[in-house]
């Protein structure tokens, strides 16, 4: 029944992707910007909502008090493509960094053309960060927008040791704006790299902003002990559920360490 669940998921999922895509198209290129917002968030929740009733996969996010108001960095958890698309339709204009390839993608990258995301070209990275900056402070300006970077860059497995990259850092310093903190073990349950959806019920929270005005090594020992400290919560949390997904050897081994009295 997983099996046939997850691939039923997996065609569901991309056949509304495109479906979507071309059928909102009108609306999408002819509305203002703002309102054209409506199509990816429509697409967001239909998307949870079909990995709902065909996967069996709830999602509960919390700490939306902890969201501000204006310009911040939201910095969540990169673990699997659940976390590139649940967040946003909290936000009221959000902004991704994204590989410039992306943008060459005919129609896929005339939406995100659309929504002014900022492409990236990754050969120089400290070029590319120069870029970044540049372009989102001219966004921020413009409209008071939210940026969505993963601090740790690539997907990891839950459980993992933590590797922050120092690139949001540079972000925080020279935009001068908070930076609110994502925990989730969504890759529990849509891992990475693999076609298995697994059911139960992804957990995520938004946690307290950090303020902006710190210098580097308090934001990245906060960044990093505040995020880490609330995965680890939620893995043991998921872990103790009356039917745990498989844990992967990465959480295994963290749960281990945490001490974790499982059933």
């Amino acid at each position: 029944m997983l099996h046939i669940r997850s691939l039923a998921f997996n065609f569901a999922f991309y056949a509304s992707l495109i479906f979507q895509m071309f059928f909102w198209a009108p609306y999408y290129f002819l509305s203002p910007r703002h309102r054209a917002w409506f199509v990816p968030r429509f697409w967001s929740r239909s998307s949870m909502w079909l990995y709902e009733k065909i996967a069996a996969t709830r999602k509960e996010i919390t700490g939306q008090e902890n969201l501000p108001e204006g310009s911040f960095i939201l910095a969540p958890k990169h673990q699997s493509f659940w976390d590139t698309i649940a967040f946003f339709p909290y936000l009221r204009d959000p902004i991704y960094i994204l590989k410039r390839e992306l943008m060459w993608i005919p129609f896929f990258g005339w939406y995100l053309l659309k929504m002014r995301m900022i492409p990236v070209n990754r050969g120089n990275r400290a070029r590319a960060l120069k870029e970044v900056v540049i372009a989102t402070r001219a966004e921020m300006a413009r409209n008071p927008r939210q940026l969505i970077i993963y601090p740790e860059g690539t997907r990891r497995a839950p459980g993992d040791v933590p590797n922050y990259k120092w690139g949001i850092v540079e972000l925080y310093t020279q935009l001068g704006v908070p930076v609110v903190p994502v925990a989730h073990v969504a890759g529990l349950y849509w891992p990475r790299r693999k076609f298995l959806r697994y059911p139960g019920t992804i957990k995520a929270r938004f946690l307290k902003p950090i303020p902006p005005g710190l210098d580097r090594e308090e934001f990245m020992h906060r960044l990093t002990t505040e995020t880490e400290a609330a995965c680890d919560e939620l893995l043991i949390e998921a872990a103790r559920a009356p039917n745990p997904p498989p844990m992967p050897p990465t959480a295994v081994r963290r749960l281990k360490e945490l001490g974790a009295d499982l059933p």
